[in-house]
């Protein structure tokens, strides 16, 4: 009987070793690989914002398609600051270089996207601040194995999620 009990448990680590703990290296794999292609997206798409000074509705749908390309569903959040036109009006000083003088207004991710599907562009001039933010919203498998085996529990938890931002080097056309 004592053998027998021997050889089942024997059985059951042999199973873990052999599918389960290559299965969570794969899943891990995975998800290295869809971290770096939306981190990569990420990047391509606020550069090509920073650097022709405008951002497309083609340009959007093709950055969220590369990312969902990965099989993972994201929320992706985008906010623009653009320096105020008639900065005059709030300050003495009309001159726009100064430090501390120049006024920002915020456009966010559903202002964005409903400029986009109404006018198709966005055009941004020299001075505005763009960022956008990319969090994966579904569990993927390495999750799950992962709090499956670890007891790691949480709602706030992500794995992938990728962020990038900066400044508009150029006045885009209208």
């Amino acid at each position: 009987m004592g053998d027998s009990l021997t050889t089942i448990i024997a059985i059951g680590l042999a199973a873990i070793l052999m599918f389960v703990f290559p299965l969570m290296a794969v899943s891990e794999r995975s998800d290295d690989i869809s971290q770096l292609t939306v981190q990569t997206a990420t990047n391509e798409f606020v550069d090509n914002v920073r650097t022709t000074g405008k951002l497309t509705y083609e340009d959007y749908e093709s950055f969220l398609s590369t990312i969902n390309a990965t099989g993972n569903s994201f929320d992706v959040e985008i906010q623009i600051q653009k320096l105020d036109d008639n900065l005059s009006v709030k300050v003495a000083s009309a001159e726009t270089t100064k430090i501390g003088e120049n006024v920002y207004y915020n456009l966010y991710t559903s202002q964005i996207e409903e400029q986009l599907l109404n006018n198709q562009r966005i055009s941004l001039k020299e001075g505005d601040l763009i960022s956008v933010t990319v969090k994966n919203t579904n569990t993927t498998i390495s999750q799950l194995l992962r709090n499956f085996f670890y007891q790691v529990t949480g709602n706030d938890t992500y794995q992938i999620a990728a962020q990038h931002g900066g400044i508009v080097t150029v006045n885009g056309a209208k």
